[in-house]
């Protein structure tokens, strides 16, 4: 996947066939086949971006967010992002005017792009906004419900920080376009021309994590990139294909990064789908 590299990306008008509340919420529902990119664009409006089912990519000048269908994503206003479609999605999405997050925002949380994980509550809430029988103040219970629990779902495990200095985010691209490999930090600091530990450091100031660190989160995500996305795809063959030497060894890296394991994720994808 391409780095957001428009200057200015365009503002994007919301769909005409939104359902809006009349209080400056609005609701857009679109499926989209795997493969779709959504170039980089903005909205004047918040946004809260939830696939009922299927995986999709979120990328903002800040990093990439990959989004299974037990995670949704929230957009501020004016920021640039990008949307790629690695499973077929139902995606329904949330805006929210400007002067409606003034009056009801309860913290600052919400000025940053941000996944969360989606409860089943949340998973119901946001399904039943959808449904055309749903009320004037049966909507504004839920939509509120959903942003209450915004402020506790928070859940950075499938978010990979992508460094803006130059040389870094070579070395960031050479191991996003083959996360399996076991990169070396020596052989990467020449191929961008600078040195191991420049590289190192650079990568430390600018993703608040150690090279290695980045590089087995870009690997776990692969793995749930494939987890969310094969069908019948086996945890066996996800730890072999991305190079781990047994399956332990798999899910201790994998607890690692997203705090449980590559079974017990896989299982909590299928629910949702």
């Amino acid at each position: 996947m391409s780095p957001m590299t428009i200057a200015e990306p365009p503002i994007r008008a919301l769909h005409q066939d939104r359902r809006v509340t009349g209080d400056g919420v609005h609701m857009v529902a679109r499926n989209y086949p795997k493969g779709i990119r959504l170039d980089p664009h903005m909205h004047r409006e918040a946004q809260l971006v939830y696939a009922a089912s299927g995986t999709m990519q979120v990328t903002t000048p800040k990093g990439r967010w990959l989004v299974p269908p037990d995670r949704a994503v929230w957009v501020p206003a004016l920021l640039p992002h990008a949307i790629d479609v690695l499973a077929d999605i139902e995606m329904r999405t949330l805006y929210f005017d400007q002067a409606w997050l003034a009056r009801e925002q309860r913290s600052g949380s919400l000025d940053h792009e941000f996944v969360v994980r989606v409860s089943p509550l949340v998973h119901q809430a946001i399904l039943a906004l959808f449904d055309a029988s749903c009320g004037r103040e049966r909507t504004d219970l839920l939509i509120r419900l959903v942003m209450l629990e915004l402020h506790q779902a928070e859940d950075s495990a499938t978010f990979i920080p992508l460094p803006q200095e130059p040389r870094c985010r070579r070395a960031a691209d050479i191991v996003l376009a083959d996360p399996t490999r076991d990169h070396e930090i020596d052989a990467l600091a020449r191929m961008v021309g600078t040195s191991a530990r420049t590289l190192s450091r650079l990568f430390s100031a600018e993703t608040q994590l150690s090279f290695k660190s980045w590089c087995q989160r870009a690997r776990i995500a692969a793995a749930i990139e494939r987890l969310s996305t094969g069908a019948n795809v086996s945890v066996k063959q996800v730890a072999s294909d991305l190079g781990y030497a047994s399956v332990p060894a798999f899910s201790h890296a994998f607890r690692q990064v997203t705090g449980k394991t590559p079974t017990a994720f896989a299982e909590k994808t299928c629910e949702k789908t």
